[in-house]
């Protein structure tokens, strides 16, 4: 199966250089969805302390309003902050002994399913390839710019051991 060769090297293994939205969703952590709520909360909380020491004096309707928006945005920052904190794991950037435990469960799961470990497309090599190249590395610019990996594609680095050679 063709791969990507690493990008950097790291103290802990990689495990894929390229994961799957939803792969990168299931493998997050609690301490990941804390990160989440923490901007969630933290918007309302800073519309609140303004308007407590800076009055407006716009009605209530009006910041009630605000906040909601501010906790909307806190929804998708958080986000964006524990969608990176998972994908760092993947990278190796962080510890990763628990989604290397989980990878190689899903790995033996699929084995013996018969399916492969990165599903399949439908659409050609070349457009995979395409995929593969905007969404490989993209979390670290995801503040700037999400670009999510929505496509199976082959187009995966991995560290040697992450999956034992004879499982391979």
């Amino acid at each position: 199966m063709p791969g990507l060769r690493p990008l950097h090297s790291s103290e802990y293994p990689i495990i894929d250089t390229d994961p799957i939205f939803s792969r990168v969703i299931r493998y997050m952590r609690p301490s990941d969805f804390a990160v989440w709520l923490f901007p969630v909360a933290l918007g309302p909380f800073y519309m609140y302390m303004m308007e407590r020491y800076q009055p407006t004096g716009l009605p209530r309707v009006q910041y009630i309003r605000a906040s909601k928006y501010a906790a909307r945005l806190g929804v998708l920052a958080g986000f964006n902050m524990a969608y990176i904190r998972s994908s760092l794991r993947f990278w190796g950037f962080m510890e990763n002994e628990r989604e290397i435990k989980m990878y190689r469960e899903e790995y033996r799961k699929l084995k013996a399913e018969g399916k492969p470990m990165h599903g399949t497309s439908s659409l050609p090599l070349h457009l995979q390839r395409t995929a593969a190249s905007y969404s490989t590395g993209a979390f670290l610019n995801l503040d700037v710019f999400p670009i999510y990996n929505f496509v199976n594609h082959p187009y995966h680095g991995m560290t040697e051991g992450v999956i034992p050679e004879h499982e391979l």
